[in-house]
């Protein structure tokens, strides 16, 4: 019996892992259709599509799915419109959430989203309720073969970067977005392509919770994620690793 039960418990995972691709290669999709209706489909050109591109390949996701996405782009294959929607709130402790979304019906996101709020101890505000307490950032990662920690350093502060971080799995590259382009090639010209580049929203300032209130959060922030209009949930919270760990177990 025991022997069937971790078979199981295997299987779940098998499934969980499964399901958690599917949605990244949906939201990769979904980005690279809209890179192209938006610039067309010459990655060279478009550096949002040459963007969602290198993360497909950093997600390891099929060439066929990539080739896909870039023909419902072309209108060569029928295709829903999506368009770019945030929506921002407040969560448990006063926790501020930013959801971006892709949508082809904006009506139902909506819809969906305040419910996922209201339901899990937060509710939705207007546009710009929260935005201003992050900043929106760009992060550009190597792996560790590419060059050591100091010489990493030293390039990407000479590209226009402002900071290198090296952990024991790459090197992490942070620039403004506005720079992002100009860092990205720069360097591109002396390492290569990059392993991934995304942008991201940074918090400028973290609020501690504590259990209960994290408990909420992480089903609240995990519901939104699971959406299939949401491309990025980024929050506020803070919350030590041992509670982390305990509510996550």
């Amino acid at each position: 019996m025991a022997g069937h039960s971790q078979f199981k418990n295997i299987m779940f995972r098998k499934g969980a892992q499964d399901k958690k691709r599917a949605k990244i290669f949906n939201r990769i999709s979904r980005e690279i259709i809209v890179a192209v209706k938006a610039s067309g489909s010459d990655p060279h050109s478009n550096p949002r599509l040459r963007l969602a591109i290198q993360n497909a390949r950093a997600e390891n996701m099929p060439k066929d799915k990539v080739e896909n996405a870039i023909k419902k782009g072309m209108g060569a294959v029928d295709t829903d419109n999506y368009e770019a929607i945030r929506y921002e709130g407040y969560g448990p402790g006063g926790i501020a959430i930013i959801v971006e979304t892709l949508t082809d019906n904006k009506n139902r996101t909506a819809s969906e989203v305040r419910s996922t709020f209201s339901k899990n101890g937060g509710n939705m505000g207007e546009t710009g309720s929260v935005g201003f307490m992050f900043d929106r950032i760009a992060l550009i990662t190597y792996p560790l073969d590419k060059a050591d920690a100091d010489s990493m350093f030293e390039a990407a502060l000479e590209a226009g970067a402002e900071n290198c971080e090296t952990d024991a799995e790459c090197h992490t590259i942070t620039c403004p977005q506005q720079d992002f382009g100009a860092v990205r090639e720069a360097l591109e010209a002396k390492f290569g392509e990059a392993t991934s580049t995304k942008l991201q929203w940074r918090p400028q300032n973290t609020i501690a919770i504590n259990e209960e209130q994290a408990t909420v959060l992480i089903k609240l922030i995990e519901t939104l994620e699971d959406n299939d209009d949401v491309q990025e949930v980024a929050s506020n919270f803070e919350v030590d690793d041992a509670v982390l760990e305990k509510i996550s177990a």
